[in-house]
């Protein structure tokens, strides 16, 4: 069940003790009248602007000198004036200077004193004017900041969480980035929500597990939780890239003359073998989890084949062990922001949260259902918890068909053998599409076409038993919904949406910083086959995820390899495939042989959650035994999608 949030509206004690004395003579309805919502009654123009730079305690570029990481703020004045405090919205990010944030790219300007005069993004424009400071913190290594970039480890985390120490008084920032005279936040409350799509959540999620005190809330975009499982899937590389290249190109100019040394660590202890190290340890916020205290509003695409849904679901489990309080959006995107594919109901529905968590205002949001997913493009519905109640994982067991290759998929345990051999020039559209066909570098399995709807919501699981003809091997397991659709399209250049012409505004305006944004349309595409869960390994981690080791031809291997978290509804008239293959092409690099691999049926399974568990399997595909007969008609798939070196 959801934890539900405690209602405080944080003030003085005094203050709080005459509140109390004063509603003892009012009507029952003047002494509950409480503010729900943050209105825009600061001014923006004349917010106060400043930069200070906050001791981060490290010394990442081994320069005999404590770093200092650049912290820039938008506050509003009036408060201050007034003698009360303000709280904290904060986004630290490497990409303020050298990419920029945002659907428009935009990055930090300055005036001729060295104060920001436009921040990124709609946040302090939205923010400031409603009682909240913006903070924009440049990671070490970037920008305005000393240090190194480190790419998810401890500087990168720490440079953030020093500001959060700063805030709430337990750390020292300086007036300039050398100089001695110091700067006290004085003017805020210290509780701080951290916010940020990709790389910057990714900073949000790894402070708020190490527990650090006045992080009340956190809302990851798009965000890592394991940077392992941003490189690797289970031994088998993503990329042909590691660390390196992402700290290389985001680091300052500057940085880059200094910062050797690290460069150097992030290839040493990152092998392209996919070992896990002590590199990669470091960077796992789900082993931290349990030191969560923040709550969480967590907003990934289904289809992000960036940072992809794996990171999603340990992430979620983890928090949702530890009672942390939680609510998540899942759209159909690939790697986009809310702004650009709900703009209006996000603003508003972050513009609640903020209140709720950092201003304490009962406005609701804790009791409204804590999942929004969407179903088609623009289509959105609701779940109280999620996964939903009533979620079991359900045993769906391949057997062989009547044809090789086209094998059937069912709750009886498999017969037969499949086999296929790794063919790197294709991918999991490649196969989808040639589902109802033998064909020789995939195995498919599949349900009749089913009589009810069937809801999958979670992580599954693939266990496969599988015998090499090589001494390397790569694995790929999908699931796919075969049957016509309309969904966005994920693998095209926006990721599921088009950004258009017209602008409209979220905010106040000056005029170095405008409030106002380009609109985006949902950009879908008509699909016979929907991809809805992926996962890859490298069969030679069989023994140990975090070694891969050679294997022997001709000996069977038994190996469960994890696909990444999904909501997703088989509509009745469609079935459920699962597909076992090898290399996924420009989504997992291949193995360094082209193994052909035979799978034993009977000791292979996918372990699937189902809302209504197996018993909603067996209803939806009972009396639908007969194979379906392809309709020529049926538009295809999504495009492959296209290989970049992609960033977080």
């Amino acid at each position: 069940m959801p934890t539900r949030m405690r209602f405080t509206i944080w003030r003085p004690l005094a203050t709080a003790a005459i509140t109390l004395l004063v509603a003892s003579f009012l009507t029952p309805a003047a002494a509950h009248s409480a503010p729900r919502e943050s209105r825009p009654v600061y001014s923006y123009e004349n917010a106060v602007r400043e930069a200070v730079w906050v001791d981060t305690g490290l010394d990442g570029d081994s320069d005999g000198k404590r770093d200092r990481v650049a912290v820039d703020i938008v506050r509003p004045r009036e408060p201050a004036a007034q003698g009360r405090k303000v709280p904290v919205v904060m986004d630290a990010s490497p990409y303020y200077s050298c990419c920029g944030r945002g659907n428009e790219s935009q990055r930090k300007t300055y005036d001729a004193a060295g104060n920001v005069v436009r921040m990124p993004l709609f946040y302090d424009n939205y923010f400031v004017p409603r009682g909240y400071a913006f903070v924009g913190v440049d990671l070490a290594g970037t920008n305005r900041s000393d240090g190194c970039v480190d790419v998810g480890g401890r500087s990168d985390i720490q440079s953030a969480k020093a500001v959060v120490d700063w805030l709430n008084g337990r750390a020292r920032a300086y007036t300039t980035r050398t100089g001695t005279t110091t700067a006290e936040a004085d003017w805020t409350n210290g509780r701080t929500g951290m916010i940020g799509k990709s790389w910057d959540g990714t900073i949000a999620n790894g402070v708020a597990a190490t527990g650090v005190k006045g992080l009340k809330t956190i809302v990851p975009i798009a965000a890592i939780s394991s940077w392992y499982d941003y490189y690797f899937a289970q031994g088998a590389p993503l990329y042909d890239s590691g660390p390196d290249w992402l700290s290389d190109y985001v680091d300052s100019p500057e940085a880059r003359a200094r910062c050797a040394a690290v460069q150097q660590k992030l290839v040493d202890e990152a092998p392209r073998t996919g070992d896990l190290t002590s590199l990669w340890a470091e960077r796992d916020y789900v082993e931290d989890a349990r030191k969560v205290k923040a709550s969480v509003f967590l907003i990934h695409g289904l289809q992000d084949l960036n940072v992809r849904t794996k990171h999603l679901g340990p992430w979620w489990d983890a928090l949702a062990k530890n009672g942390v309080e939680r609510k998540i959006w899942l759209s159909q995107t690939g790697h986009v922001d809310p702004f650009d594919f709900r703009r209006a109901a996000w603003v508003d529905t972050l513009h609640r949260w903020f209140d709720h968590e950092l201003l304490g205002y009962d406005n609701g949001i804790d009791r409204e259902p804590m999942a929004d997913i969407e179903r088609h493009p623009d289509q959105w519905v609701t779940s109280t918890v999620w996964p939903p109640h009533g979620t079991r994982t359900a045993t769906l067991r391949p057997s062989a068909g009547e044809r090789p290759g086209v094998g059937t998929l069912g709750l009886r345990k498999g017969t037969g053998t499949a086999a296929f051999t790794d063919d790197p020039r294709l991918s999991e559209t490649d196969w989808a599409a040639q589902i109802d066909t033998p064909t020789p570098d995939k195995a498919g399995f599949v349900t009749g076409l089913l009589t009810r709807d069937l809801r999958l919501s979670g992580s599954s699981q693939v266990t496969v038993t599988a015998t090499p003809t090589t001494a390397t091997a790569h694995l790929s397991a999908v699931l796919v919904d075969l049957g016509p659709d309309t969904i966005r399209d994920y693998a095209a250049s926006g990721e599921g949406i088009s950004t258009l012409t017209d602008r409209t505004c979220w905010g106040a305006s000056t005029t170095g910083d405008s409030a106002c944004f380009r609109e985006t349309a949902a950009k879908a595409v008509d699909v016979g086959r929907t991809v809805v869960s992926r996962g890859w390994a490298d069969l030679g981690t069989y023994a140990d995820p975090g070694k891969g080791v050679p294997l022997t031809p001709g000996r069977a291997y038994t190996l469960t390899l994890d696909l990444a978290a999904t909501d997703h509804v088989v509509p009745a008239g469609h079935r459920l495939a699962l597909i076992v293959a090898g290399t996924d092409r420009d989504l997992i690099d291949p193995p360094a042989d082209t193994p052909t691999l035979t799978l034993d049926l009977s000791r292979t399974s996918a372990r699937v959650p189902f809302v209504g568990g197996a018993d909603a399997f067996a209803r939806a595909t009972s009396g639908s035994a007969a194979a379906a007969t392809p309709d020529a008609r049926s538009p295809d798939g999504v495009r492959t999608p296209h290989h970049t070196y992609r960033i977080p």
